[in-house]
């Protein structure tokens, strides 16, 4: 009996989720032996359509267990619609906790990082916009970063 229960419960809950779209984009770009040197700004292009909704927007990051600092600097660079200029501003990325672990997902050496970098903006142009990466580090090129990427999603 409390297995038909269960099943009539779950069974709408399950045709719900199914029907549910996900709105979001995400895209990464390999960094080529895993050496990201500040030449190499990766782009990712995207287009909005919902200018009433709005977005959070991430980088996401993977490296190597041997990456060498706590922290990577950022230029994110973007592009609206129309629009001629990229507006570039410098993010820190932090990527250990103060006890040395590492923040986000991690699957034997390698580790995933989603950085949030604006929540509940307003892409109020319809259209393609662009999001340039660029890193900003001393050492350049940075060793032991895998891929950058970007994931851009409805908020909730």
């Amino acid at each position: 009996m409390h297995v038909k229960a269960l099943f009539a419960a779950f069974v709408p809950v399950l045709l719900l989720t199914s029907c549910m779209q996900l709105d979001a984009f995400e895209d990464h770009v390999p960094i080529n032996d895993h050496r990201w040197d500040s030449a190499f700004q990766p782009e990712f292009r995207f287009t909005i359509q919902d200018t009433v909704s709005t977005y959070d927007v991430s980088v996401v990051l993977r490296h190597t267990d041997a990456y060498a600092y706590k922290n990577i600097w950022l230029f994110v660079s973007t592009l609206q619609p129309g629009d001629s200029s990229y507006r570039k501003e410098r993010f820190e990325l932090i990527l250990q906790h103060p006890d040395g672990r590492w923040i986000g997902t991690g699957l034997g050496d390698v580790h995933e990082l989603r950085h949030p970098l604006f929540r509940n903006i307003r892409l109020s142009k319809p259209g393609t916009y662009t999001i340039r990466l660029q890193q900003n580090m001393r050492d350049n090129p940075l060793e032991h970063v895998m891929d950058a990427g970007i994931r851009i999603e409805k908020a909730q």
